[in-house]
């Protein structure tokens, strides 16, 4: 029974079905130029038994070889698939639903939560955020299931080299706005149900998106939110507690560093090449370097303890305050690209040339398990970027903002 219903969610005719909920319209031509439109829930016995024959893969094909097989027309008849997109509106949103899922909005949401909103919320949240990330991509690499293969049409074709189970989208659709929710639901006065159909709807809009765009099955998606529900309930509590000593104990940021450093070095091998890994190094450098920046204001003094109880009143910002709020991002944004682009430069030339290679060289060449060195690059100089960007967004950047008296009050504790 329940391999019954893997398989049947694993269909990528159910895909398509959503694909066509929402507007998008597939054709197939064979090789005598005949064309017919495709729908998922036609009652067409013969076109359907066709599309049906010409979609079932291997279950351990990669990803790559699906992909090329789309547009095969080879000499048994196989129809070339091809898609229109006719809503665009419901294009533009998923396009914009999977954002939330993506570095960009990582790398926005993160420093202006830690500038404008609450330091100890986002400590907690993106403690959550790592381990369920590290999780997910783990078992992408361990599980090794393809996307969806043929008639599917992807939409968009980043990260289509990566393998699909469980959706990481999915899961940090989980994991960030419901662990938002939970850290702030006592800690602040506001309409909890409100909060309620904001997670919700940002957890539905990333998950549509990733099936509308046809970068994961509907099981994906549904393994995403399950396996990122039960690590939410088993995290929450015990992140909230850990928070507090990784922010005190004098032997945090030697903790930190090394447990980082070995979960990047004993990340599970795939049998291909995929920018998981780097992906993986990133999520995890930005975290270390967060916790390490939030340690260190603590242990300089930087962080008071506020004299009130929570929940706290929201203070909204006034004119004045919301002038600060756009200097404090704008500034930050810009020092955070330039902390990118120096560091980057910077660690890179230098393993390679501890490693006695041609930066230029090495960063032209094959991606490939048996390019050691350059993997060894890649996640040595993503490590120490990313890390520093970390650092330097709890800490060097909220002491910039002092000089300048243009940081944000702190009326509660970043405890």
């Amino acid at each position: 029974m329940w391999d019954d219903i893997i398989e049947y969610l694993k269909d990528p005719l159910l895909v398509i079905k959503v694909q066509n909920f929402f507007g998008v319209i597939y054709k197939k031509s064979n090789v005598s130029d005949e064309t017919c439109v495709i729908h998922s829930d036609r009652h067409d016995h013969d076109s359907e038994f066709d599309i049906r024959q010409h979609k079932r893969v291997p279950s351990d094909i990669s990803a790559t070889s699906q992909s090329s097989s789309e547009t095969d027309t080879s000499s048994e008849g196989r129809e070339e698939v091809e898609c229109l997109i006719s809503n665009k509106f419901w294009y533009y949103v998923f396009v914009l639903g999977t954002m939330l899922g993506d570095e960009i909005f990582y790398a926005t949401f993160i420093p202006f939560w830690f500038w404008n909103i609450d330091g100890a919320v986002g400590r907690r949240v993106v403690l959550v955020w790592t381990i369920v990330m590290y999780i997910g991509q783990g078992f992408k690499d361990i599980i090794r299931w393809p996307r969806p293969g043929y008639p599917v049409k992807k939409l968009q074709e980043k990260w289509a080299i990566e393998y699909g189970m469980p959706s990481t989208h999915a899961m940090v659709g989980v994991s960030i706005p419901f662990s938002v929710l939970l850290y702030t639901m006592n800690r602040y006065q506001y309409p909890v149900p409100w909060g309620i159909v904001i997670a919700v709807s940002w957890c539905t809009l990333i998950c549509v998106s990733r099936v509308y765009l046809g970068m994961h099955s509907i099981l994906d998606i549904a393994a995403g939110l399950l396996l990122s529900s039960a690590l939410l309930v088993v995290l929450i509590p015990v992140v909230n507690e850990l928070d507090g000593f990784l922010l005190t104990s004098l032997w945090s940021p030697l903790l930190v560093i090394t447990v980082s450093i070995l979960v990047i070095v004993y990340y599970p091998q795939s049998d291909k090449w995929t920018p998981t890994r780097g992906d993986t190094t990133m999520i995890v450098s930005v975290c270390a370097g967060i916790l390490t920046g939030s340690w260190t204001n603590y242990q300089l003094g930087n962080m008071v303890a506020s004299p009130l109880d929570p929940p706290y009143e929201i203070i909204w910002p006034s004119i004045e305050m919301f002038g600060c709020t756009l200097l404090r991002t704008t500034l930050g944004f810009c020092g955070v690209l330039a902390t990118r682009a120096l560091a980057k430069s910077f660690s890179y030339g230098f393993v390679c040339a501890l490693l006695g290679k041609d930066k230029n060289e090495l960063r032209n060449s094959e991606n490939s398990l048996d390019n050691k060195n350059k993997i060894i690059v890649e996640c040595s100089y993503k490590y120490f970027t990313y890390g520093l960007i970390g650092f330097n967004t709890t800490y060097i950047f909220p002491n910039v903002f002092d000089l300048l008296f243009i940081n944000r009050p702190t009326y509660y504790t970043e405890i």
